[in-house]
């Protein structure tokens, strides 16, 4: 190598240092970005099949009379509210449920006392395939499970596979 081209090269790897590293952290973006676009499509298939599942569940529920009850909200320092919804508790201490709809609530949270006194609305959210997952008691509950435990045998009378 003579030393126009040492001297070509040493320019040519400084001018590219700079932009690779520009690159570099451009491809981690890219790459993070990616991810997250994957995972947010997992978790919208998850809800999606978990949505189903709970649609197939009404029907049979339908069906077969399984009278829905008045849905609480729990207060984390004791004490309950009522809502305006009707429906069935997932879980045996009534932190989760859905209503008549298929929608599935969380019915435990803070509560005022001027929210025990006239009630809260709370905010549906999109289904999960597992009940209690990233809880802090660690009670995970399948949704299949939970709904099998509130009518049992109910796959079995669903109008389509759940698979």
């Amino acid at each position: 190598m003579t030393a126009d081209d040492a001297a070509r090269f040493e320019t040519e790897s400084t001018s590219t240092r700079g932009s690779g590293d520009c690159d570099w952290a451009a491809s981690r973006r890219r790459a993070a970005t990616q991810r997250a676009r994957m995972l947010q499509e997992r978790q919208d298939a998850e809800h999606a099949r978990a949505a189903r599942i709970v649609g197939l569940f009404l029907e049979v529920a339908r069906e077969e009379g399984l009278q829905d009850v008045p849905l609480r909200v729990r207060g984390y320092a004791g004490g309950s509210a009522r809502t305006p919804l009707r429906g069935w508790y997932l879980r045996a201490d009534e932190t989760v449920g859905i209503d008549t709809q298929g929608r599935y609530y969380v019915l435990s949270m803070p509560l005022s006392l001027a929210q025990r006194l006239r009630g809260v609305r709370p905010e549906s959210q999109p289904v999960p395939m597992t009940i209690g997952e990233g809880g802090r008691d660690g009670d995970i509950v399948p949704l299949r499970f939970a709904l099998d435990r509130l009518l049992p045998g109910w796959e079995e009378h669903s109008p389509e596979p759940l698979v």
